[in-house]
Formats: C-alpha cells, sequence, structure tokens
C-alpha cells in the first residue's frame, strides 16, 4: 500500500498566500544527542537546498547522526528511492505513475510531503538588456522539439541577430519534466541541442559567462546568484509580463511556472530507523524557517499542518 502525505492538486500553485510561523509540532526523542545511525537522501537539485540546510542544523542536535544528501535529479533519485537505496526523495515534481509502479513492485510505502512552493525561473545573462519579457509561446518555439530557432532576431525581428546558447536541466531532473509540460506541453518534449546538467551551478556558471545566454532553473538558485543573472518576466497569452519574485509565486500570478517542491519518506525507514524518523520530524518543525532562510516559498499553514498531521498518525501505528 503506498501512503501519501499529499492531497488536491500538487500541480499548479498555493491556495493561498501561506502565513507560517516556525514552531515544532512533531516532539523530538530525548535522546537525541546520543542517537547514532544514518539518513540517505538523494533527488532534485532544486530542492537540495532545503534538505541540505536542514541536515545541517539537524547536525546540532544529533551530532552523531550522518545524513548524507546526494544530487541526481528528481527521476535519479526515485531509481534510488524506488529500489529502497534512500529513505527520503528529494523531487521537484509529484511521482510519476510509472515510478509509484516501481516503487509498489518493491514493496516501498511512502510519503510525499510539501516542502516549498518555487517559480522556476528563466534566466539571462545581464549584459543582454534587450530581452524585456518572453510569452509562453515564444519559449514554447525555442525550446520545442526540432525547433529550428538559434538567433534572437528569430524569436523577436527588433532583437539582434545573434546566436543563442541555451542552458537547462539534463533529463533525470524534475524541473526539467515540469518545464517542458508547463511550456511544450508534453513533458520531456524538448531540443536536445542545449548545455545539460543537473547540477544548477553549472548552468548559472554557463549563463553568467556568455552574453547571449538563455536558461531556466529554480527560483532560489537565482535569487541566490541575483548580481550574475537576470530573470525575465514571462507573459501567457496577451497578459501582463510577471516576473518571479515571492510575492508573485506566493499568491499565484507567476504563471504557468509555479510548482511544489516535494520530499518522498520511505515509510519502513520513517518507522524503523530511529535517525530517520527525528531527521523528519526535524525538517518538518523547522521547513518553514529553512525554506525563507533559502528563498523559496512557504507552503499554506493548512497544508503544512495536513502533512504534520500524516507523520504523527503514520508513526502511531508502527
Amino acid at each position: 500500500m503506498l501512503l501519501t502525505a499529499c492531497s488536491g492538486d500538487l500541480g499548479g500553485r498555493p491556495t493561498s498566500a501561506p502565513q507560517l510561523t516556525p514552531y515544532p509540532t512533531l516532539t523530538p526523542s530525548s535522546g537525541i544527542r546520543r542517537m547514532n545511525g544514518t539518513v540517505s537522501v538523494d533527488g532534485s537539485s532544486t530542492v537540495f537546498p532545503i534538505t541540505e540546510a536542514a541536515a545541517e542544523e539537524f547536525g546540532g542536535i544529533a551530532p552523531r547522526v550522518r545524513v548524507t544528501v546526494g544530487v541526481s535529479g528528481t527521476g535519479g533519485g526515485f531509481k534510488r528511492f524506488c529500489t529502497g537505496e534512500t529513505d527520503i526523495s528529494n523531487a521537484s515534481r509529484a511521482i510519476k505513475d510509472t515510478e509509484k509502479q516501481e516503487c509498489l513492485k518493491r514493496g516501498i510505502a511512502y510519503l510525499e510531503l510539501r516542502i516549498a512552493f518555487d517559480g522556476l525561473s528563466i534566466l539571462v545573462n545581464p549584459a543582454n538588456t534587450f530581452v524585456d519579457y518572453f510569452t509562453v509561446d515564444e519559449l514554447k518555439r525555442i525550446w520545442e522539439p526540432g525547433s529550428a530557432v538559434s538567433r534572437w532576431n528569430q524569436v523577436r525581428p527588433n532583437w539582434p541577430d545573434q546566436s543563442i546558447a541555451l542552458f537547462g536541466p539534463g533529463t533525470d531532473s524534475g524541473t526539467f519534466d515540469y518545464f517542458t509540460e508547463a511550456i511544450v506541453g508534453k513533458a520531456r518534449a524538448s531540443r536536445s541541442d542545449y548545455t545539460a546538467s543537473e547540477d544548477d551551478n553549472v548552468l548559472i556558471q554557463g549563463i553568467a559567462g556568455q552574453r547571449n545566454a538563455l536558461g531556466y532553473f529554480g527560483y532560489a538558485y537565482y535569487v541566490e546568484n541575483k548580481d550574475k543573472l537576470r530573470a525575465v518576466p514571462i507573459a501567457v497569452g496577451a497578459g501582463t509580463p510577471v516576473a518571479p519574485s515571492h510575492d508573485s509565486i506566493s499568491i499565484g500570478a507567476y504563471k504557468p511556472l509555479s510548482r511544489p517542491l516535494l520530499i518522498y519518506v520511505n515509510v519502513k525507514s520513517l518507522r524503523e530507523k530511529d535517525a530517520v524518523r527525528e531527521f523528519v520530524k526535524f525538517y518538518l518543525n523547522q521547513s518553514p524557517a529553512l525554506v525563507d532562510e533559502v528563498g523559496y516559498i512557504q507552503v499554506p499553514l493548512p497544508d503544512f499542518l495536513e502533512d504534520i498531521e500524516q507523520v504523527r498518525k503514520t508513526l502511531s501505528l508502527a
């Protein structure tokens, strides 16, 4: 049986502007400082900064527990998670039906927990002053399979006759899946002649180093590198272009690239491994503060409390 801590639509935006104050709602064990063990996490590079921050702070109260956080992309993370190699999988998209079946086949039950909201950002080099905004249709023409767009003036005639250097996530990335579905209209449908990496830092370096670069990745990485990159507003149809920001993402105005960020927790690990149980409790208790610290947007309070309750119920049934 697959256990999930999520309900409703995971594909769009927060149901309301989130207002959270970090406070503990899952009580830690009294012997946590003396606890030994390991916690294995892998998956999304977008979720990585939140989980890594949680792991670092958790080390302050559980110094004998070793938490490892890998970055193999959402798809790569699920491959390991559904074979039982990892305790937790970071994800920038919901688990696919094929991945659910792999977990089911191997008896891996899990909780799906909402950690934050993100606005997938379209980035150019700051020296690029002519790109004022993109429409969704323009982005589709650039990124769709077989696209012949290779120069700026092919997007708009008044833009320069200069080559575009494209950067984007690799095919194991949940960001790749989400972008292609939201922009191109079909998940994983994309041109392949671009510089691809599951490591967002590689994309940052590429865009920052080339005047005619264009790429996309998660909002927190943009916030952390505002001095090296420029985010481009997006317009849906004839609508007003909207740039990614804390406010535009939290109220759902940044369309169609607002998305939930998730972690998947192996139920067996949660119930039977003390280190995993305490790390997950700590992660959820501190997630509002960690999300703010990293630069993403908190989930709405009702969703946050619902996920807390799902963890509590799962542990009570152990």
